[in-house]
């Protein structure tokens, strides 16, 4: 639609979604959490495409939601399943995800950008959990990927105060993965998708959800889970060439001394 508040587009393989509220500061409600929804729902059945990148139009990222829609139609879904509010916060895609960041992702906005697996930023970057001084709640993964993502007593930091947190601050405290030149966000961002999409897809699919996957596992589990999915990139049969050779893939007869092996057959 001409005036549709997501914009999906592509540029080569990789898919590039966008908001489009500038007057409202890329502010996401019912409508626009909807269409996020189905523009990576669409991105997630292209298999022409193995990485999107997430951005917003105008210099800024997003907002969070739309205040304003409160006690109107507009107003964000909030139910216990499906779509989140602001949402695809509860989806998880099988490919990779870059949020490309200027100007605020904050509240929503930051959850947003902690839903994708990689954030690049420039230095008009501001992230916060402005919400904080609404009484507004985090419900879309942000106590949850946040404290995963930079520690419990820095996340606690950023929620308890709600304080901004600048580019520099971002990048030395890992909520952001490359600070890049003002101007370029969105061109670094899919320069870096192209990078990652040249990649063996199977493996790299795959080792990504072993890393997603583990969090609440034992090591026996996550082991085993990494394990699996390990079976299914090595029965793919795109494995290089290389690595194929001389039995590459046969396990030494005996362990190291300095190894220590884990016994799946047992549970903690």
């Amino acid at each position: 639609m001409s005036n549709s508040s997501v914009r999906s587009t592509k540029h080569g393989a990789i898919t590039v979604i966008s908001l489009f509220r500038p007057e409202t500061k890329n502010s996401v409600d019912r409508e626009t959490a909807a269409e996020l929804s189905q523009a990576f729902r669409d991105f997630e059945l292209d298999d022409t495409s193995p990485v999107a990148v997430l951005y917003g139009e105008g210099g800024t990222f997003c907002s969070g939601a739309d205040l304003k829609a409160i006690g109107s139609p507009r107003v964000n879904r909030i139910e216990p399943t499906g779509d989140g509010p602001m949402g695809p916060t509860r989806m998880r895609l099988s490919k990779p995800t870059i949020a490309a960041i200027t100007g605020h992702a904050v509240a929503g906005g930051l959850e947003l950008a902690l839903w994708c697996d990689l954030r690049v930023i420039d230095r008009s970057a501001v992230f916060g959990v402005f919400c904080r001084r609404w009484g507004v709640p985090l419900i879309d993964g942000g106590t949850i990927r946040l404290p995963r993502l930079i520690g419990e007593s820095r996340a606690m930091d950023l929620i308890l105060t709600g304080r901004e947190v600048e580019a520099e601050e971002a990048i030395s405290i890992g909520l952001a993965n490359r600070l890049v030149e003002t101007g370029t966000v969105l061109q670094k961002s899919i320069e870096l998708a192209e990078q990652i999409a040249q990649s063996p897809q199977v493996t790299m699919r795959n080792d990504r959800l072993s890393a997603l996957e583990q969090a609440g596992m034992s090591l026996e589990e996550a082991m085993y889970n990494e394990f699996s999915h390990g079976l299914v990139s090595l029965s793919d049969g795109v494995i290089l060439p290389m690595v194929r050779q001389e039995n590459s893939f046969r396990p030494p007869k005996e362990a190291p001394q300095s190894a220590t092996l884990i016994d799946n057959s047992k549970t903690c």
